[in-house]
C-alpha cells in the first residue's frame, strides 16, 4: 500500500469519528424531548411535537442543500487550492441563508395554517403542536446559517468546527429542554423555544469560528458571477427536488400512523426516531466520504475517487449493524427508556424488527448519497429518488392506507430504502470506472 493510499484511511477516521460525534448530538437532543415530552402524564403533547416537526422537515431538510452543496463545492475547491472560491461559497450561502430565514418569518402563519391542515391529528395534539411551531419558528435564521457554516466546515475538512458548532446547538437544547418543559411545565411550547434559543446560540459561536478563519475578501464581481450562480441554482434545485420527496415519503408514512390511531402514531414515532439516531450515526461516513470525494474530484484523482466509495460504504454498513444489535436484542428496555406508556412502549416493541431491513439498506443509501453529493451530481440524486418513492414506496404505502395494516406501512418503508440504494448503485458503475470524470464543473 502506497503513502497515498495510507493516508486515506487514516483521513477518513478522523473525519468519520469528528463527524459521528457531531452528528450524535442532534438525535440525542431529540430523544432527550422525547424523553421529557413522553413522562408528562399527557401523551398528546409527545404526538403534538411529532407531528408539528414534520413541517419543520419540510422547511429545514428542504433547505438542507444550504449544506450539501456548500460541502460538495467547497471541497472541490478545496482540492484546486483555490482559496478565493472557498470563501465565496460560504458568503453565498450565509446570504442565502439570511433571506430564506427571514422569508419563513414573513410566512409563519400561512405555513402553520397550511401544515396544520395537510397532516392528521386529534384536535388535543394539533393544538400541542401548533404551540411548539409557533415557539421554534423563530429559530429560522439562525437554522438555516448553521445549515450554510456546518456546511462549509465540512467542505474545508474542518469537522472539528462543525462540531462545535452543532454539538453546542443541541447540547443547549437539552438544558433548555429540561428547564422550561420540566421546571417551567411549558410541555410542547417549552420545546419550541428551546429548540428556537439554541439555534441562535450556535449560530453566534459558528459565525465567531468562520471569521477566525481569516477568509481572503472576495469582490461582489465574483461572488455574483453568473456562471457559478447558474451552477448553484441548477445543484441546489436538485437537492431541493430530492429532499422534498424524500421528507414527503417521511411525512406520508407519519400521517398514515396518525390515521392509524393516537398510540401508533407515538409508537412508530419512537422507531422513527431510533432510526434518526442511527441515520446520524451512519452519516459520519458518509460525511467524510462527501468531503474527500469533493476533494478527490477537485484533484482529478480518479483512484482516491474509487478508494473514498469503497471506505463509505463499508464503514456505513458496519454503522448500522452496531447500532442495530442493542436495539433488536432489548426493544422494550430501550423503548421503556424513551416512553412511560405501557401501550405505546408494546406497539413499538411489535413493530422493531422492520429496523433491520430499512436500517441495513438505509446504510448503502445514505453512503452513496454522500459520495454523490461530493461529486456535485444533483440531478442523479433527484431522479433517483423520485423513481424511489413512485415505484418503492407509494403502492405499498396505499396498500397499507387500502388494508389498514402497520405491517404494510412498514414495509412501504423497506420499498423506498430499497429503490434508494438500487438506483444509486446501479449509476455508481460510470463514477468508478477509468472513464471517471474528474477535475471539471458540472
Amino acid at each position: 500500500m502506497g503513502a497515498q493510499e495510507a493516508s486515506l484511511p487514516r483521513r477518513f477516521a478522523r473525519l468519520t469519528a469528528l463527524n459521528t460525534a457531531s452528528n450524535l448530538t442532534v438525535p440525542l437532543a431529540g430523544l432527550a424531548d422525547t424523553v421529557m415530552l413522553g413522562r408528562l402524564d399527557d401523551v398528546r403533547f409527545l404526538a403534538g411535537v411529532i407531528l408539528a416537526a414534520l413541517i419543520f422537515d419540510y422547511l429545514y431538510f428542504g433547505c438542507a442543500f444550504l449544506r450539501m452543496s456548500t460541502t460538495g463545492m467547497t471541497a472541490q475547491s478545496r482540492g484546486r487550492g483555490d482559496p478565493f472560491e472557498i470563501a465565496a461559497h460560504l458568503y453565498r450561502a450565509l446570504l442565502l441563508a439570511v433571506i430564506l430565514g427571514a422569508l419563513f418569518l414573513l410566512l409563519r402563519d400561512p405555513m402553520g395554517d397550511l401544515g396544520f391542515r395537510l397532516l392528521s391529528g386529534e384536535p388535543a395534539v394539533e393544538e400541542a403542536g401548533r404551540s411548539y411551531f409557533d415557539a421554534r419558528v423563530w429559530g429560522a435564521p439562525a437554522t438555516l446559517a448553521n445549515l450554510a457554516l456546518t456546511g462549509w466546515f465540512l467542505g474545508r475538512a474542518e469537522a472539528g468546527r462543525a462540531l462545535v458548532v452543532v454539538a453546542a446547538a443541541n447540547l443547549a437544547n437539552v438544558a433548555l429542554n429540561w428547564w422550561f418543559i420540566i421546571h417551567l411545565g411549558w410541555a410542547a411550547h417549552g420545546a419550541g423555544i428551546a429548540t428556537a434559543a439554541a439555534q441562535w446560540l450556535a449560530a453566534g459561536i459558528g459565525l465567531t469560528l468562520a471569521v477566525r478563519s481569516r477568509l481572503p475578501a472576495v469582490s461582489l464581481r465574483r461572488l455574483l458571477e453568473p456562471v457559478e450562480l447558474r451552477r448553484i441554482v441548477a445543484l441546489n434545485g436538485h437537492l431541493v427536488v430530492r429532499t422534498l420527496f424524500l421528507i414527503t415519503a417521511f411525512a406520508a408514512f407519519t400521517n398514515v400512523s396518525a390515521l392509524l390511531g393516537t398510540a401508533r402514531l407515538a409508537a412508530n414515532g419512537l422507531i422513527l426516531r431510533l432510526l434518526g439516531v442511527a441515520s446520524y450515526l451512519i452519516d459520519g461516513a458518509a460525511f467524510a466520504g462527501e468531503t474527500l470525494a469533493g476533494m478527490a474530484y477537485g484533484a482529478g484523482d480518479r483512484a482516491e475517487i474509487r478508494r473514498v466509495l469503497f471506505l463509505t460504504v463499508l464503514v456505513a454498513e458496519l454503522c448500522a449493524v452496531a447500532f442495530l444489535l442493542p436495539v433488536l436484542l432489548l426493544p422494550e428496555t430501550i423503548y421503556g427508556l424513551l416512553a412511560n406508556h405501557p401501550n405505546v412502549v408494546d406497539l413499538a416493541a411489535a413493530s422493531n424488527l422492520w429496523l433491520l431491513p430499512v436500517l441495513l439498506l438505509a446504510a448503502l443509501a445514505y453512503a452513496l448519497d454522500g459520495f454523490y453529493l461530493g461529486l456535485t451530481e444533483g440531478r442523479l440524486l433527484s431522479r433517483s429518488m423520485a423513481i424511489s418513492c413512485g415505484l418503492g414506496f407509494a403502492p405499498l404505502l396505499w396498500a397499507a392506507v387500502h388494508f389498514d395494516d402497520n405491517n404494510l406501512l412498514w414495509l412501504s418503508m423497506v420499498g423506498l430504502m430499497a429503490a434508494r440504494t438500487v438506483t444509486l448503485g446501479l449509476a455508481a458503475r460510470r463514477f468508478i470506472g477509468p472513464g471517471v470524470p474528474v477535475g471539471g464543473r458540472h
